[in-house]
């Protein structure tokens, strides 16, 4: 019988792609004043913006700051990220770890 795996669904999204499709559109501001507005470079916004950059603890405080929804919502994006990057470079070498039971 062959089975066909299922997929979690989505790939998960990078912080930057929801703020540059749809968070900061819906802002009517530019982004050189939404830089402003949180305290960093346009270069730095732009590199979150284009994926290059991670959004860090700080920048998940900034902007749940500025958007009013709170950091947690930031950081579980940029976790969720990493851990399917991780997930994908390492499969190999994580297939290979045993998974050791409890007597």
């Amino acid at each position: 019988m062959n089975t066909i795996p299922i997929k979690r669904g989505l790939p998960a999204m990078h912080p930057g792609e929801l703020l540059r499709e749809d968070v900061i559109p819906s802002l009517n501001v530019s982004k050189t004043e939404i830089a402003k507005l949180l305290g960093i470079s346009r270069r730095t916004l732009y590199d979150i913006l284009d994926e290059k950059q991670p959004v860090t603890v700080a920048m998940a405080l900034r902007i749940g700051k500025l958007v009013g929804n709170g950091p947690v919502l930031w950081l579980n994006l940029q976790r969720n990220y990493d851990l399917e990057q991780a997930e994908k470079a390492l499969r190999a070498e994580i297939e290979a770890i045993p998974t050791l039971h409890a007597a």
